[in-house]
């Protein structure tokens, strides 16, 4: 009897042991994840100060950023320029005076949202044009995936310290040009132009992150940085240049008669608007002339139907929004898609050095 008392008491002791084991592990199942959430965190972020490091430290980034900065200072001294006869030809409610500093321009230099139509591909094409291939080429890009961290570190990490570096150059330069506008204009902006500014700035960061991504696939898929940087040059000349000379051929080609219906000159300008979404830059354009100029209603070609019965005078925020809404969803999807063909293409690349 003695003996089975025991055996009974050894049985519950061990049965209460693994059951309080199996409780310890339990619990300490969150606060292992969150130190392990805490310890990839810290690399993933070691690794973006690290690439942004090498980004502000870079000739390139240097000589781009200066010339984007010297031509918002240009634009803006136009633009203060050419202030005064716009104040006195607007009427006080229409005016919108802080806009007017991205938008306007006495003709000696474009103004500022022109230049970042310009110069933000170049920006964006020159940060990653040399991702993955240059540490490719050196072998330092194979040691560092030999460390235990997750292989999308890499291209994620390349992407976000590149989207930091362009989001802190154009809010910087969207704060200069307001603080300009406050010492120079002595009144502040208005809620709406503060934030048409900023939804701007952020639609700006977007067109350069759709070059970013389309650059960092050109440096996966090819070895040689000449050869991806040549290739997204090739790709923003084609849309800049080329493909409106096609445009404009197809279109006098399929241009109606002179004594064609109203019905047939309607869809034909519906055709020539379709075709030009195609071009990124003119989605931005389209969008940033809506945002920075409220009185702009429409985009596309209008009925006289749609045309009787509207009153004309500056939309509100929220109905440019409305406008823009296709334009912007389409840079965003560009964006997007690139990114995930440049994350896959890295993601089945083989990485050692030859």
């Amino acid at each position: 009897m003695k003996e089975r008392t025991v055996e009974k008491k050894l049985t519950v002791n061990f049965w209460n042991r693994e059951k309080l084991k199996q409780v310890i592990n339990k619990l300490q199942e969150p606060i292992r994840f969150s130190e392990t959430y805490k310890n990839d965190f810290g690399v993933f972020r070691s690794m973006v100060f690290k690439e942004i490091g090498d980004h502000v430290r870079s000739w390139r980034v240097i000589i781009l950023g200066s010339i984007i900065i010297l031509t918002c200072i240009g634009s803006l001294y136009t633009a203060f320029s050419g202030i005064a006869d716009a104040a006195n030809q607007a009427g006080s409610e229409e005016s919108f005076f802080f806009l007017k500093l991205f938008t306007l321009s006495d003709g000696s230099l474009p103004p500022y949202f022109v230049f970042i139509s310009f110069l933000g591909p170049l920006l964006g094409i020159s940060l990653g044009f040399d991702a993955v291939n240059s540490e490719q080429n050196q072998g330092t890009l194979s040691h560092l995936l030999a460390q235990p961290i997750p292989r999308d570190y890499v291209i994620n990490t390349k992407f976000i310290a590149s989207l930091l570096v362009i989001s802190l150059l154009f809010f910087g330069l969207s704060f200069l040009v307001i603080g300009a506008g406050l010492i120079g204009l002595g009144i502040p902006p208005t809620p709406e132009e503060f934030f048409r500014i900023i939804f701007f700035t952020l639609l700006s960061i977007i067109y350069v992150a759709l070059w970013l991504n389309l650059s960092l696939y050109f440096s996966i898929r090819f070895r040689q940085p000449a050869t991806s940087a040549l290739a997204g040059i090739a790709v923003w000349l084609f849309f800049t240049v080329f493909y409106p000379l096609l445009v404009n051929i197809i279109v006098k080609i399929a241009s109606p008669p002179e004594y064609a219906s109203g019905r047939a000159v309607y869809m034909f300008e519906k055709f020539r608007f379709a075709i030009v979404q195609v071009m990124p830059n003119e989605l931005f354009s389209q969008a940033t002339s809506t945002l920075l100029m409220p009185s702009v209603r429409n985009l596309g070609p209008l009925t006289i139907e749609q045309v009787q019965g509207a009153i004309p005078g500056p939309l509100p925020l929220g109905q440019s929004l409305l406008v823009v809404w296709p334009q912007l969803t389409g840079l965003i999807a560009l964006t997007i898609f690139c990114f995930i063909l440049s994350y896959t293409t890295f993601m089945r690349r083989e990485i050692r050095s030859r």
